[in-house]
């Protein structure tokens, strides 16, 4: 997908299209998920420091991350790539591997193109967005295709061209090959991969050690013979937060661990699944990273059972001298609950400790605040009188909202008092508008998005042939 967070960003609301857009992390410690392609002509990249981004593009929107909605797309393209072969390797939300040939759909370069052509299509039907394809031989040729068409293209990497198509490309061109080997094989005379190619298999091993030195000959000659792996099981459903400034207050501290168990509780009943070990982490001011985790005797997806754990491991941890980040997780997932979770929550547990425990927790016999309204920038809000909106900042008390949504003109703007009983947060709008369908079209009156996603397809086969990777 091309710049995917940003792009959502832009697709959802109409103001922010062809403007510069910066996802992440927006205090003083943040970096940028992504960024638009409008961004990046100012120098802003991913992995940037939030503060740099903000010097090089000033005007840029900033926007903090609305994963739910990521995740929601991602899984309306993924169900796209099953539909195409089995073999799906995901690499993150916006990227994966398809082995073409294993679904038939593909069994020689015109079917491949074909293939990748009405892929993009479908997707954009289907989400609003654009991808790129990569069409190769392998993996890692497949992988260097798609980030040649981006964006919004398609890049086929015939069979027999592939030498010819590396040779004058950079080594960092190359999987594997970041700055500091890039740097050592540039002293050496190699920057590109002709160069890699022509100075032979023991130089390589003698510059960069045995198993890195004989991995790129061998990419420099375009030979790759990993397989794509079909995705694998869900370890743990987990979420997390870094704060702009310590947490020093030890009630906050169990605000924030009950706030990041419900999130947890929502992502896991989201994905059908429950859990037997809770999980806490914490780390600390001086960035020492402590986990701690608790075993029920079932499964459980229950908010109350998940944030009673949670509370009970952080009981265990020393929070004096501030908390810089805190994450509950919950692992050993399966597909169903434990029933009697009052006995569950009371019963025997298990107790696994990663590190010797800490000192005496201070405790304050106080209660707990009631919790600040948080108005993010770019998340989704609903107002009484004016709709759907979506918070352009916030800060001294005061929330500004711009009222649009995805499928209507730039909105207007309008700022309200952050505890104003008419404004709420709301979930998001579909960035492609359900479409009626009439009366007698496959059954009763219904709406439908894009084309039919069901994972049987009827994509046929052709003679067997050099097994093709896709890359998105």
């Amino acid at each position: 997908m091309d710049a995917f967070f940003a792009s959502v960003e832009q697709a959802s609301k109409p103001s922010l299209r062809g403007k510069a857009v910066v996802v992440g992390g927006l205090g003083p410690r943040g970096v940028v998920a992504t960024c638009s392609y409008e961004a990046r002509v100012f120098g802003v990249h991913s992995a940037m420091p939030m503060g740099q981004a903000r010097r090089l593009a000033p005007n840029a929107a900033y926007l903090v991350p609305r994963f739910e909605l990521y995740r929601s797309i991602s899984e309306q393209v993924m169900r796209l790539l099953r539909g195409l072969s089995p073999l799906v390797e995901p690499l993150s939300l916006d990227e994966a591997f398809v082995d073409l040939e294993a679904g038939g759909a593909a069994w020689d370069a015109e079917s491949a193109r074909l293939a990748g052509t009405k892929l993009r299509t479908d997707i954009r039907a289907v989400t609003g967005l654009t991808g790129s394809v990569g069409l190769a031989a392998s993996k890692m040729l497949a992988k260097i295709a798609s980030e040649e068409a981006k964006p919004d293209g398609l890049v086929l990497i015939p069979p027999g061209t592939e030498r010819t198509m590396l040779e004058p490309m950079t080594v960092r061109t190359l999987p594997g090959v970041g700055p500091a080997t890039g740097d050592h094989l540039r002293r050496a005379g190699i920057t590109t991969v002709g160069d890699i190619a022509e100075a032979g298999e023991d130089e390589l091993v003698r510059l960069l050690g045995k198993a890195h030195g004989h991995a790129l000959y061998a990419m420099a000659l375009a030979l790759d013979e990993r397989p794509v792996v079909a995705e694998r099981e869900t370890k743990s459903v987990s979420v997390e937060d870094t704060y702009d400034v310590d947490i020093h207050d030890r009630v906050r501290v169990g605000v924030e661990v009950g706030r990041l168990a419900d999130r947890c509780v929502r992502r896991l009943r989201g994905s059908g699944l429950s859990g037997r070990t809770i999980v806490l982490k914490v780390r600390r001011y001086d960035f020492s990273t402590l986990t701690r985790s608790e075993t029920l005797r079932g499964p459980t997806d229950d908010p109350g059972v998940v944030r009673e754990a949670a509370a009970r491991l952080l009981d265990s941890v020393d929070t004096t001298g501030g908390v810089r980040l805190l994450g509950v997780g919950v692992s050993g997932l399966a597909d169903y609950t434990q029933e009697d979770l009052f006995a569950q929550a009371a019963g025997e547990r298990v107790q696994e400790v990663a590190e010797e425990p800490d000192a005496e927790p201070v405790r304050e016999d106080r209660p707990a605040p009631a919790p600040e309204r948080r108005w993010p920038s770019g998340h989704d809000v609903r107002h009484v009188e004016y709709g759907h909106g979506w918070v352009q900042g916030s800060g001294l008390g005061r929330v500004t909202v711009r009222f649009e949504t995805p499928y209507s003109e730039p909105g207007r703007v309008r700022t309200f008092p952050v505890d104003d009983p008419h404004l709420a947060p709301a979930e998001p709008l579909p960035l492609v508008p359900a479409v009626p369908r009439r009366p007698g079209e496959g059954g009763p009156a219904t709406t439908e998005a894009g084309p039919d996603l069901g994972g049987e397809t009827d994509a046929g086969t052709g003679p067997a042939g050099s097994a093709r990777q896709a890359s998105g």
